[in-house]
């Protein structure tokens, strides 16, 4: 582990920034540096640009109507999203081109091309309609990673449902409350799904929560596995996939929808107050997935083998497993189950039998491989890949450098990515063909988003410096809302900043003018009277040499009224120790001042995270006042929780 931790140092000090080579830029869909200042010169010309590349029933009327803070993108034009990703590849003669190599945990593999894609969804789209399921309908899925799954998304939209896809993984109540919040009139379920060597029932949970929601009439079952047969007997509700699916004609008309109708509703992961609805458009946000999918990941259909390791029951899958890379025509693999299952060296292994050459995955992933070892890549020939890409959190420079030199061989560009449930698309990100990169920054906004830096009082911060971050001009995949909650969608998007929309992160500007996303700042404690950001303190602590990560909460104090407490992942080759405690502490106090020194240092190998990569500080603030811990539907792994109580329950001591 020490020799690790040195390599990863040496790395470091290796590899400050990273150039794309000249043969990767020469074969780049953006290596013109000016395509910045063209795509700002005239933003909506450069996003009806994309559009355009579209295939529309109808041509829009007028490209933007902005009326703060709502957003209307190429008003008066008819699209289907499922004859983007599908038919308008097989009628260019590309039927036979593999849409996903799918594989399941247990080994077994299926390979489908773009016409029996297309196929499926016309089928599964005729079964629908056949259960009296139309324009305007909500529709749920509870499914594993399959290509069934994703046949279910295009069959929604080819017949204008609007679909929701909750993650397979949340607890029945979860389920429910989404349920019940769209007033759905079926679920489309899976009876079981595969992880780490056991078949989950998934119908189990489908059960119980359609049991308080009144508004399901049916439950459609696809067969995953023999798990869950016992659960699902006897419901009356039940549909068999095979029995309604299959026998259905292979030919549906793709019901022509506006541009603004609601393409799907996708709930937050709820890491404080109730989940929001986030509604989605089908034209602007289709041209955002596509644009960014071509760019960002330099897409080459005719060569590439793309693998997104997001589940579809998170934005990262329905953009960038479905939407953007199916509406380039590229060839993707899909992936069933855990990386680490039966080895450490799963994803590693595909990777090769597969011959992928565009990876994407989160940065806790990228630590667990760490940690693991470096010896699991060692064993597989990586040098199929050509780019790697990073979502869901920023990445810290120790993981970048480890990802660019064990999984890219030193030689791919990496894609630090940063957007949101909300935003739709990539929002903040590298050109891989024009970027240099620095580790741990995602650099410079897409071209055409406008993003900016703010201090309290809503000034801008220009040049180097830190404040909040804030989108200053619409983009076509904005959210359109919260279901059925407009005041809730104003308070809590663009009441801190009229006519800007505010993320609720920080961020800060360096010399080179890269951009550095903080984390969130929507957690504030009172200190003695004065009000602090979390995010503040945060930024303080991982500006010293020693840390890595940080979180910060604000926990009572008989005398402060609240007082901060830091919990610190330190970078490779720091140990803990009181000493180090304490240097953290007067760092802080230099920083930014006495009173937010924080009165407490937890020293821990990770921190609560959900499964898309946001800390989950109500959890901190849990084991920090010894309450029981709340709702961990969402949490990524409880383990981490057991180390974090021991240690702090040891340092309170």
């Amino acid at each position: 582990m020490k020799e690790t931790s040195k390599t990863i140092e040496v790395l470091l000090q290796e590899h400050r920034s990273f150039t794309p080579s000249d043969e990767f830029r020469r074969q780049a869909n953006a290596s013109d540096p000016e395509i910045y200042a063209r795509a700002d010169a005239d933003w909506q010309g450069w996003w009806a640009s994309w559009a355009e590349q579209l295939t529309w029933e109808r041509k829009w009327d007028r490209v933007l109507d902005w009326k703060p803070p709502h957003a209307q993108w190429f008003v008066g034009g008819k699209l289907n999203a499922s004859v983007q990703c599908l038919d308008r590849h097989v009628a260019a003669g590309n039927g036979a081109r593999v849409a996903y190599h799918w594989e399941g945990e247990p080994g077994d593999a299926r390979t489908l091309t773009y016409a029996q894609m297309l196929d499926g969804v016309a089928r599964v789209a005729n079964g629908l309609k056949s259960l009296g399921i139309g324009q305007g309908d909500r529709v749920t899925l509870y499914m594993p990673m399959a290509p069934e799954l994703v046949m279910a998304v295009l069959a929604c939209t080819r017949i204008g449902a609007i679909f929701s896809v909750v993650f397979a993984g949340f607890s029945a109540t979860s389920l429910r409350d989404r349920i019940q919040d769209q007033e759905a009139k079926l679920v489309i379920c899976g009876d079981a799904c595969w992880r780490r060597g056991k078949l989950l029932d998934l119908k189990i949970v489908v059960d119980e929560a359609v049991a308080a929601c009144p508004s399901i009439e049916q439950v459609l079952v696809w067969r995953r596995g023999a798990g869950a047969e016992s659960a699902s007997a006897g419901t009356p509700r039940d549909l068999e996939w095979s029995a309604l699916v299959d026998p259905q004609p292979a030919l549906c008309a793709p019901v022509a929808m506006d541009a603004e109708d609601p393409l799907f509703i996708l709930y937050t992961s709820g890491t404080t107050g109730k989940p929001k609805g986030i509604v989605h458009s089908h034209g602007g946000y289709l041209t955002v997935a596509y644009a960014t999918s071509q760019l960002v990941f330099d897409l080459k259909p005719e060569s590439d083998v793309y693998w997104c390791t997001a589940d579809v029951g998170w934005i990262t899958g329905h953009s960038y497993v479905i939407f953007g890379p199916m509406a380039n025509g590229v060839t993707q693999l899909m992936y069933e189950g855990a990386p680490n299952h039966p080895q450490p060296d799963r994803f590693w292994e595909l990777i090769h039998k597969y011959g992928v050459t565009v990876f994407y995955t989160a940065p806790t992933a990228i630590r667990a491989f760490m940690k693991w070892g470096d010896e699991w890549p060692a064993k597989h020939d990586l040098s199929s890949l050509r780019l790697l890409g990073s979502v869901g959190e920023p990445i810290n420079p120790e993981a970048w450098v480890w990802y660019l030199h064990h999984i890219g061989g030193g030689k791919c560009p990496i894609v630090d990515t940063w957007w949101q449930t909300e935003t739709g698309g990539i929002m903040i990100t590298p050109l891989p063909g024009i970027t240099t990169t620095v580790p741990g920054s995602a650099t410079q906004p897409f071209p055409g988003i406008e993003a900016k830096l703010l201090d309290e009082q809503g000034k801008e911060v220009v040049g180097p410096g830190g404040g909040y971050l804030v989108l200053s001009r619409p983009w076509p995949s904005m959210l359109r809302g919260l279901w059925r909650d407009p005041e809730r969608y104003v308070q809590t998007y663009w009441s801190r900043f009229p006519g800007m929309y505010f993320p609720a992160d920080g961020a800060k500007r360096d010399q080179l003018g890269n951009l550095w996303v903080l984390g969130r700042v929507d957690d504030v404690m009172n200190v003695s009277g004065h009000r602090l950001s979390t995010m503040e303190i945060e930024s303080a602590l991982v500006d010293h040499h020693a840390v890595a990560e940080a979180a910060v909460i604000g926990v009572a104090h008989e005398l402060k009224g609240q007082a901060p407490v830091g919990f610190v992942i330190l970078r490779a080759g720091r140990e803990p120790s009181d000493a180090l405690a304490k240097e953290l502490t007067r760092h802080v106090g230099e920083v930014i001042g006495a009173l937010a020194r924080p009165e407490r240092i937890i020293f821990t190998p990770e921190l609560p995270k959900t499964r898309s990569g946001k800390i989950m500080r109500r959890l901190l603030r849990d084991v920090a006042e010894g309450k029981a811990l709340g709702d961990q539907t969402t949490l990524a792994d409880s383990g981490v929780l057991d180390g974090l109580k021991k240690e702090y329950e040891s340092r309170e001591g």
